[in-house]
């Protein structure tokens, strides 16, 4: 009875572990880039987005995620990650995070797409017409596949 009981325990913690989907951690300068496959180096420009199944997909920019996305779709998506230009190496939540496109930040792709934690960060690197502001919605938007 009490190898049984175990056994149950084993496989209900088993079932439980098997839908928690968390993060891998990038492993700069070695992981590589799902969509241009350049290796991911540079800390402030990463991003990073685990299916519902726990599937990790590892990106050296932003515009490579979304580009990826746009033609891949997100309906079976868990978490989706930036790197906080402010905080380079921590990764924050995509879907709350304040987008700024300026070329005074070059990110790894040429898209001078970066992405910051706190509205107010990126409000501070504006500085001409042409820097311009994004919701997650809206950069989403700005990459989609027409």
């Amino acid at each position: 009875m009490k190898t049984k009981n175990l056994t149950i325990f084993g496989v209900i913690l088993l079932l439980f572990s098997a839908c928690n989907i968390d993060a891998e951690k990038i492993n700069y300068g070695a992981d590589a880039c799902r969509f241009c496959q350049m290796t991911i180096v540079d800390q402030q420009h990463a991003a990073q987005y685990v299916t519902l199944k726990g599937k990790q997909f590892k990106y050296d920019a932003i515009e490579c995620m979304l580009n990826d996305l746009s033609k891949t779709g997100s309906e079976n998506v868990g978490i989706i990650l930036i790197a906080d230009y402010m905080n380079p190496g921590v990764m924050t939540d995509a879907t709350t995070a304040t987008y700024l496109i300026s070329e005074e930040i070059k990110s790894p792709m040429g898209a001078f797409l970066s992405g910051f934690s706190q509205n107010e960060q990126a409000k501070s690197f504006v500085k001409s017409d042409k820097d311009l502001l994004y919701s997650w919605q809206t950069i989403k938007e700005k990459y989609s596949v027409k």
